[in-house]
């Protein structure tokens, strides 16, 4: 007697063809409804989008020739810590009525949010089977979940304005005349980008000097897009101190010096290294432990970040790697990188998630699982908090770790990316182990370019 094999039911087999067929559109629908109630959520959780209103009293401050820099604005005091340029920038968020002025803010950074998706995915060479544009609608409706990005939106932050200019830049063909723009400007208008203009100038002068021994010219395209990374920085700052040259020459002069202006350092928001040991050490001034610290890990990351640009054809999604490597040398070694400075975890995220696709390799499964939990988790606000009392001076050893995730992970992070490099390195270009770049992958199956 043989068994009778089961009927699909046909409104089953009808949804998935529709799917099919219409996966951007399904996804966009997804991303939408996901949108949507991001929205009502931050309504109902009366966010005060408290950065936006300091950026927009910059702008009047920029607007009326007051001094920048001894500004002082909502019921907190929030000071101007951004270089002028930014304030410039700001300027015309006076000219709409605050309401107004959320409402478009907000509309714009979920707009920069699939930007930097699609950048992102763009950056890993995915996706191979579907289109980028459903891709990038589904990975969105998720990402905004994740605690970065909602903080982000909540205070009415730039952070995924600056990743934007930055992946773009990191995402264009080598040569590109404007390829470089992107990072100066960022740096311009906070100056934590500029480390990846050192990135590029490193990497620039290590193929420099492989071409130099070939008998080749050593100018090459990194070396180009730093130095235009360079100008545009400079051009940044020329504009601004034509402009407010009182408060160009107040913020290169002193302000620049003052990261206490910021906020206090061992505050759990603080998800740098330098915040990490003040708790650690219970001291809101931990200043030679942070440079000496801060000096190890900056110089690791760029040692880290430089070899997988290096490794070329030899690591797959070696621009990538390379990229959120500088990211997060960058997030842990500055005085302060608040949790929402941290939206890079989506292309760190999307990265693993993409390694794990091609490796079929259980444990890249969980790790990039793993990750992505971690930074939805909102685990470092289980710790006591209270803005003004300082309960993180107090912090016992599991209190240390909650507010301790972001720099744990980029640490770990870091470590598999250096673990990659050198592995990459150390492959001849002609072992079978090498793989062409993500780029150049076209839409062929992901077990192709499995470890062989």
């Amino acid at each position: 007697m043989t068994a009778t094999q089961p009927t699909s039911d046909p409104r089953t087999v009808a949804l998935r063809a529709f799917t099919a067929r219409r996966p951007t559109m399904i996804a966009a629908l997804a991303c939408l409804v996901s949108f949507t109630g991001f929205w009502i959520a931050q309504r109902a959780a009366h966010v005060s989008m408290i950065d936006l209103m300091v950026y927009r009293a910059e702008g009047w401050t920029v607007r009326t020739g007051r001094d920048l820099y001894t500004m002082v604005a909502t019921e907190a005091n929030l000071p101007t810590t951004y270089p002028p340029f930014a304030a410039m920038l700001f300027a015309p968020l006076t000219w709409l009525g605050v309401p107004a002025m959320r409402t478009l803010a907000t509309a714009a950074n979920l707009g920069l949010l699939l930007v930097v998706v699609h950048l992102s995915l763009r950056l890993v060479g995915r996706p191979q089977r579907v289109p980028r544009a459903a891709t990038t609608f589904a990975v969105a409706a998720v990402a905004v979940w994740c605690e970065p990005v909602w903080t982000t939106l909540r205070y009415g932050q730039i952070n995924l304005l600056l990743a934007v200019l930055v992946l773009w830049d990191l995402t264009r063909r080598a040569g590109h005349r404007w390829a470089g723009v992107g990072i100066g400007v960022a740096a311009g208008i906070k100056l934590t980008p500029a480390l990846f203009a050192a990135f590029l100038a490193l990497v620039g002068a290590a193929q420099g000097w492989r071409r130099l021994r070939t008998g080749r010219g050593v100018w090459n395209p990194s070396l180009r897009r730093a130095a235009v990374a360079v100008a545009a920085f400079a051009a940044t700052v020329s504009v601004a101190a034509v402009a407010l040259p009182r408060d160009s020459h107040n913020f290169w002069t002193r302000m620049v010096f003052e990261a206490s202006r910021v906020g206090h350092t061992e505050e759990t928001a603080n998800q740098s290294v330098r915040g990490v040991l003040a708790r650690a050490l219970h001291t809101p001034d931990p200043s030679a432990s942070w440079l000496v610290t801060a000096a190890v890990i900056g110089v690791l990351g760029l040692a880290v970040a430089v070899a997988a640009a290096l490794a070329g054809d030899r690591l797959p999604s070696g621009a990538a790697w390379a990229a959120c490597a500088c990211a997060v040398t960058a997030l842990l070694v500055s005085p302060v990188s608040w949790s929402h400075h941290w939206v890079w975890c989506v292309p760190m995220v999307l990265l693993l998630a993409s390694e794990a696709l091609r490796r079929r390799d259980p444990l890249w499964r969980i790790g990039a699982a793993l990750t992505g939990l971690l930074f939805c988790s909102f685990l470092l606000w289980a710790v006591p908090h209270t803005p003004g009392r300082r309960f993180e001076l107090h912090q016992n050893a599991g209190e240390m770790l909650l507010s301790a995730v972001y720099p744990l992970a980029g640490l770990a992070f870091l470590a598999v990316a250096g673990t990659q490099a050198v592995r990459a390195l150390r492959t001849p270009r002609d072992h079978p182990r090498a793989v062409i770049p993500a780029q150049s992958r076209g839409r062929r199956s992901d077990q192709a370019y499995a470890d062989r």
